[in-house]
């Protein structure tokens, strides 16, 4: 039932697919630890097990892992599993019974719309990529279209985006929320214990190709013919692993390059990395960005749709380069690895992101936006 006093704390469910490591998840567990410290009563639902969670979750918060997550042999059985599944998301969301649902990223996003059909529990889907490059099959994509003027608003995470958006839904019901910075752990850690000796640059990410470190690695192979000193480690994990480490060896860089898979805090390899570069072909928002900046290191990043030209101020806070160049990525490193000053300068600015992009700004606008859904649906 909706609150009809504003100051009665909303019941919130957040559904996401699950919380393995990634930008959504983290997401996802920051605004539920979030609400729940604040008084709220949270649930995170997930389609995969809980085996899967890569983050966590403060105890206050009801963990429902449906582990419903599976491949069907044939079409019929496919269908039988699908409908089994929105049934079973039905009837445990409606044992939690919450004002408000919020879902992560397209698919997810379509499952609850059909969930919930039907039902007065208002529902705010979330984009968390840039839908305009980032490819789904063409059923899922018409799925999206005829589902989301269903949602009670759908949530994108920069102006770039609004545009995309209002072809599906009502401008009334886009809200642009970015993502926040999260209060970063100090700098002691055990995770970094195995950082290469001598200066090095750091890239954080999904090891698939919409991140660009194939781009990344050719040009610190350049860099690194004036630079020999230095080394480029890559934490993630992803299909890409083997391409991107034959390219190393073809390049000869191997032995410079690191890449130590998914560690549990990547904030402890900021701390101590000398610069940081994002090097992606498109992003959402990209958290791994803010929270280098966070950590006060010097970074570089592709000016790719979106987000990386609304967090840095070209020159100021940081380098926007090109994206899939090469030459100009190579320059701009080659720029920082020769001038500590400039680093410093740079890493001196980049620590303001922990005020713009505060987790006390950005979970007021989610707030908001979920009173305004809840007036709405009175």
């Amino acid at each position: 039932m909706t609150p009809s006093n504003p100051q009665i704390r909303p019941r919130i469910l957040l559904a996401i697919l699950s919380l393995s490591a990634g930008g959504a998840e983290r997401v996802v567990s920051e605004m539920a630890n979030w609400w729940a410290s604040r008084g709220h009563e949270v649930a995170v639902l997930t389609l995969w097990g809980s085996e899967h969670d890569h983050y966590a979750l403060d105890p206050k918060i009801h963990r429902i892992s449906l582990d419903f997550w599976r491949k069907s042999r044939t079409p019929r059985q496919y269908i039988a599993d699908r409908v089994r599944l929105l049934f079973r998301i039905r009837k445990t969301i409606q044992a939690f019974s919450p004002d408000v649902v919020i879902s992560f990223i397209d698919l997810i996003n379509i499952i609850m719309i059909a969930t919930l059909a039907g039902t007065k529990t208002p529902l705010i889907v979330s984009e968390r990529i840039d839908p305009r490059y980032h490819a789904i099959s063409g059923l899922r994509s018409f799925a999206r279209r005829m589902s989301y003027p269903f949602s009670s608003a759908l949530v994108v995470q920069t102006d770039s985006v609004v545009g995309w958006a209002e072809k599906i839904v009502p401008a009334s019901k886009i809200e642009v929320i970015p993502n926040c910075v999260r209060k970063m752990p100090g700098k002691r850690g055990s995770s970094a214990s195995k950082k290469p000796d001598g200066p090095f640059i750091l890239a954080v990410g999904r090891l698939d190709r919409q991140k660009g470190y194939d781009v990344l690695i050719q040009a610190f192979a350049q860099a690194k013919k004036i630079h020999v000193q230095w080394n480029l480690v890559i934490l993630g994990e992803g299909p890409e692993r083997s391409n991107l480490w034959r390219l190393a060896e073809d390049l000869g860089i191997h032995d410079a390059v690191a890449m130590p898979g998914i560690v549990k805090e990547p904030a402890e390899w900021m701390h101590k990395a000398d610069l940081f570069v994002l090097p992606s072909r498109y992003e959402g928002f990209p958290n791994a960005l803010l929270e280098a900046m966070a950590c006060g290191c010097a970074v570089i990043a592709a000016d790719c749709p979106s987000g990386p030209a609304e967090i840095i101020h070209d020159g100021v806070n940081g380098l926007l380069v090109p994206r899939e160049d090469i030459t100009a990525l190579s320059a701009a490193m080659d720029r920082l690895m020769h001038d500590d000053s400039i680093r410093q300068r740079l890493s001196g600015q980049a620590l303001k992101v922990k005020e713009t992009f505060s987790q006390g700004e950005i979970m007021n606008r989610w707030d908001a936006l979920i009173q305004k859904v809840l007036d709405r649906s009175k």
